[in-house]
């Protein structure tokens, strides 16, 4: 997919020349596509954190997944206070992606600093709120040293679904058809959403 700016239901506040900055700068990272959105269109499920708790090896292992993030009670709440988000997508073509763990991490940290460095290029223009939640999991260290302190406070992020956001209905909601390799020699997608206003 060409890297480009698609608006749903409106752009809200995000004037055009900011998407195209954002867009610009998410080059940089790989980030290809940059969609703004009505941030009630996220759907929060209670079943996704129990794909946390029971389908992840990073539960109570890292502080950008449950129980170190919010619970979807706390999620709804904090989803309220915004009412635009920006859904970033990125996709690789990594043969055996799945299994090859180091070129997995150095895409996944590539993407997850893009997603950081956009929220705070919003930051710096004037959306005070914007906060990112970044796609997959926590790469930024080999090993997190969760429940020790962090040891890149500034950029750590809850993942997209540690926040209980169901992706793949939100990406339905919103009109675009998910893509999930279901062979390990089919690209991966990225996807990270920044809450904006």
């Amino acid at each position: 997919m060409e890297n480009k700016v698609v608006s749903f239901k409106t752009a809200g506040d995000l004037p055009f020349t900011m998407l195209e900055r954002l867009k610009d700068a998410g080059k940089n990272y790989g980030l290809e596509s940059i969609y703004p959105f009505a941030a009630e269109d996220i759907i929060v499920a209670e079943w996704v954190s129990l794909k946390c708790r029971y389908g992840c090896s990073l539960y109570n292992r890292s502080w950008c997944c449950p129980p170190a993030t919010p619970g979807p009670d706390k999620v709804r709440q904090i989803l309220a206070e915004y009412t635009q988000a920006i859904l970033l997508r990125s996709s690789h073509y990594l043969p055996k992606f799945y299994q090859d763990d180091s070129r997995k991490r150095s895409a996944l940290v590539r993407c997850w600093k893009g997603t950081i460095s956009l929220e705070r290029l919003l930051f710096l223009s004037g959306y005070h709120k914007a906060f990112s939640l970044v796609g997959e999991r926590c790469a930024l260290c080999k090993k997190c040293v969760y429940p020790n302190n962090c040891r890149f406070p500034q950029e750590k992020r809850p993942s997209v679904e540690s926040f209980s956001i169901d992706v793949v209905g939100t990406l339905h909601r919103l009109g675009i058809k998910p893509e999930v390799a279901t062979d390990i020699n089919e690209p991966f997608t990225y996807y990270a959403i920044i809450l904006v206003s």
